[in-house]
């Protein structure tokens, strides 16, 4: 595996690696994705081997510009055309009908695709370059916390990729919000930090909301639509505001080694990451802070619970499904 700098040497080399069949880790501004040929079948399930994800788990196709879209998929609903032309590049996947380029392997078996054009200078000229679409889940085995950085990309693989494109870290931080058009009424699958009333007022359409509470009875496979995602190898637990001193407190006096993300400050001998208040930064912070107590071997990572509110609503569903691990633990395994 190489770690490369972005220069034009770089993305030379990365291209002629996806073009070889071979897989390579590059920035976006949600989180590093892992990236294949999206019309090689062996670098496909390259890919699937290397993250460990069940071939029915569709991956979305990024591309570098709107023009791309009509290969991949068969049809495009003016709403969406206004989403893509007003959001992209961004953090927004649409699921499209398919086209026939778009293989098993991308979408899961189903009907369906996940496009979307991402907002990241490196991401945008490998892509450019590269002239076609890229399959890219985020950069992690599945089921594990996703990487913001080169180094977390390079802590989960080892000879399994050719290069990491170092881009620094993501400014976003969660992943993109996943809207779905393939069935008769938009709705989103996976909320992110592309809020509903954006989508709505864009769009120019009303969304059926509140799906991704449910998704387990989905008939949309999304990426990172299973119960259990995103979860860190400590347990965690989401604990209210009002309750996470004495989860603390009890944790500590039963000997337990406890770890804390919270919006205060430190008020016990806990390992504790005081978190933003702002949900853009405690997004983008997230999964390193994650990381950081993870890294601690303790017996739990207490969370205190997240404002409600749409702008919250990506931060919430990750790190619910985060916590699903405990009460879930056969469906640890599941990933983005």
């Amino acid at each position: 595996m190489k770690i490369l700098a972005p220069s034009p040497a770089a993305i030379s080399e990365a291209v002629e690696a996806l073009k070889q069949g071979a897989l390579v880790a590059f920035p976006t501004e949600t989180v590093y994705g892992l990236g294949a040929s999206a019309v090689d079948a062996n670098a496909l399930k390259r890919l699937y081997a290397a993250k460990g994800r069940p071939a029915e788990h569709p991956v979305i196709v990024h591309l570098s510009d709107t023009d791309q879209l009509s290969e991949w998929v068969s049809h495009i609903p003016p709403a969406a055309m206004r989403l893509a032309q007003s959001l992209w590049p961004g953090p927004m996947t649409l699921i499209l009908p398919r086209s026939v380029r778009a293989q098993d392997a991308v979408t899961g078996g189903q009907n369906s695709v996940g496009v979307r054009i991402p907002n990241h200078p490196v991401a945008l000229e490998l892509l450019k370059s590269f002239g076609d679409g890229v399959a890219a889940p985020s950069a992690n085995k599945f089921g594990q916390l996703s990487p913001t950085n080169a180094t977390d990309v390079a802590s989960e693989f080892r000879d399994e990729l050719a290069i990491v494109l170092d881009g620094g870290p993501c400014d976003v931080g969660i992943e993109s919000t996943i809207i779905d058009f393939s069935q008769e009424q938009p709705r989103i699958l996976r909320p992110g930090m592309i809020l509903p009333e954006q989508i709505e007022l864009i769009a120019g359409i009303k969304l059926q909301a509140g799906l991704w509470a449910s998704s387990k009875t989905e008939s949309t496979r999304v990426p990172g639509g299973l119960p259990s995602h995103y979860a860190p190898n400590t347990p965690l637990e989401i604990v209210s505001g009002e309750k996470l001193e004495e989860s603390v407190r009890s944790r500590l006096e039963s000997g337990k080694r406890v770890c804390v993300l919270s919006f205060r400050q430190p008020e016990r001998s806990a390992v504790w990451v005081a978190a933003s208040n702002t949900a853009n930064v405690y997004a983008r912070q997230l999964y390193s802070n994650l990381r950081k107590l993870d890294q601690q071997r303790a017996d739990v990572i207490l969370v205190e619970a997240v404002p409600t509110g749409s702008d919250w609503d990506g931060i919430s569903d990750r790190l619910r499904r985060a916590a699903s691990k405990i009460a879930n633990p056969k469906d640890g395994q599941h990933d983005k």
